[in-house]
C-alpha cells in the first residue's frame, strides 16, 4: 500500500460522501495505491451509517469507529494505528482541506523530508475568534518548540509511515505533530495548501480549545527539552530559589549580629525561610523525576536516541 489518508470524523454526516468523492478524484490520477481511514469519533448524527455505506461500495475505505468522542488527538492517532500505507496523510472530515493539494504534499515528500505540513493560505476564518489567536499560537508554538512553521493548526500533513507509527499522542497534541517529529530527528517541509470555507455543518472549534493548547504546549516543551534529563529544569528553579532565600537569611543574620536589629517579625524573614524550603523541594522534585525517567526508560529498554542509518564494510575471514 502507497498511501493511507486518515480522516476523524465528528458529525460531518454533510461532508463525508463529497470530501470521499474529491479524494478519490485527486489520488485516482497518481496511479498510486491507496486506501482511506475514517475514525468516527463517537459521532451523534447519521456519520457512521454513512460511513458504512460508502465502505461497503468501496474496497479502498476503512471505518474504524470509537466508543465515545475522544477528541480529534485520539481519532488521528486510531486512524495512524489503522493505516497500512507507507506513507500516512492526515487531514480534517469538515471539508475546508482540499484534497487536490495531497499530490503536492508526496511530491515535497520525495525530495527527502520526512513530514510536509500544510500551511492554510489564505485561511478562510473569521479574523477575531480563529486567525488571530491562531496567529498569536503559532508564533509562541515556534519560539518554545524552535520548529518554525507558519500553521501549526493545520490537519493536512504527510508522513512516512516509521515516523507516524513512532508517534505518542495525547491531550490536544496532534496539532504539535511537526514538533514531536522533530525530536525524532525528522526532516519537516511546510508548503502552502487551499483552505476552503466550510459549507456543511456546524465547526467543532472554540475560543476555548486555545488554552488547552497552551497546557498541552507546556507538557510538549517539557517532554522535548527536560523528559531526560528532568532535574536540570527543577534543580535550576530549586536552586535559585533556595540561592536568593539563603542571600536573604545572610543579610538578616548581619543585621543581627552587628546592627542588633530583631529580625523576629520582619517579613523578609518568612520569605526567605519560604524561598529555602521552595527550593528543597524543587531539587527533590528533580531528583524523584530522575529516577521515573530511567525507570521509564531501562525498563521499557527505551533508548534516548534514534538511528537514522548504520553503514559498515562486512569483514572478510
Amino acid at each position: 500500500m502507497d498511501l493511507s489518508v486518515v480522516i476523524p470524523v465528528f458529525n460531518e454526516e454533510e461532508n463525508i460522501e463529497p470530501l470521499v468523492r474529491e479524494i478519490r478524484q485527486a489520488l485516482d490520477l497518481t496511479g498510486k495505491s491507496y486506501e482511506v481511514v475514517l475514525v468516527d469519533d463517537g459521532s451523534t448524527d447519521g456519520s457512521y451509517p454513512a460511513l458504512r455505506r460508502l465502505c461497503a461500495g468501496d474496497a479502498r475505505l476503512k471505518a474504524v469507529r470509537l466508543k465515545r468522542n475522544f477528541g480529534q488527538t485520539a481519532a488521528i492517532a486510531a486512524g495512524f494505528a489503522h493505516a497500512a500505507g507507507e506513507v500516512i496523510v492526515a487531514m480534517d472530515g469538515d471539508g475546508q482541506n482540499d484534497p487536490k493539494d495531497i499530490p503536492e504534499l508526496l511530491k515535497k515528500l520525495d525530495e527527502g523530508f520526512d513530514l510536509v505540513s500544510g500551511w492554510r493560505y489564505p485561511r478562510r476564518d473569521p479574523l477575531w475568534s480563529r486567525r488571530l489567536p491562531s496567529h498569536l499560537a503559532n508564533g509562541l508554538i515556534s519560539w518554545m518548540t524552535r520548529v518554525k512553521l507558519h500553521d501549526y493548526g493545520c490537519t493536512l500533513k504527510a508522513l512516512r509511515r516509521d515516523l507516524a507509527k513512532g508517534l505518542r499522542l495525547y491531550g490536544e497534541m496532534h496539532r504539535f505533530i511537526p514538533a514531536i517529529a522533530f525530536e525524532r530527528g525528522a526532516r519537516i517541509a511546510e508548503i502552502k495548501v487551499h483552505h476552503r470555507p466550510r459549507l456543511l455543518g456546524k465547526s467543532k472549534y472554540g475560543i476555548a480549545r486555545t488554552f488547552r493548547v497552551l497546557l498541552d504546549l507546556l507538557t510538549v516543551k517539557f517532554l522535548l527539552s527536560y523528559s531526560t534529563r528532568p532535574l536540570h529544569i527543577f534543580g535550576l528553579i530549586g536552586l535559585v530559589s533556595g540561592g536568593i532565600g539563603f542571600l536573604f537569611g545572610l543579610y538578616l543574620t548581619w543585621e543581627k549580629l552587628f546592627s542588633g536589629t530583631a529580625i523576629g517579625g520582619r517579613p523578609l524573614l518568612f520569605l526567605a525561610v519560604l524561598l529555602i524550603l521552595v527550593g528543597f523541594q524543587f531539587i527533590t522534585m528533580g531528583l524523584l523525576g530522575e529516577m521515573l525517567a530511567r525507570t521509564y526508560h531501562e525498563s521499557q529498554d527505551k533508548p534516548i536516541y534514534v538511528v537514522q542509518e548504520i553503514m559498515s564494510q562486512e569483514r572478510k575471514g
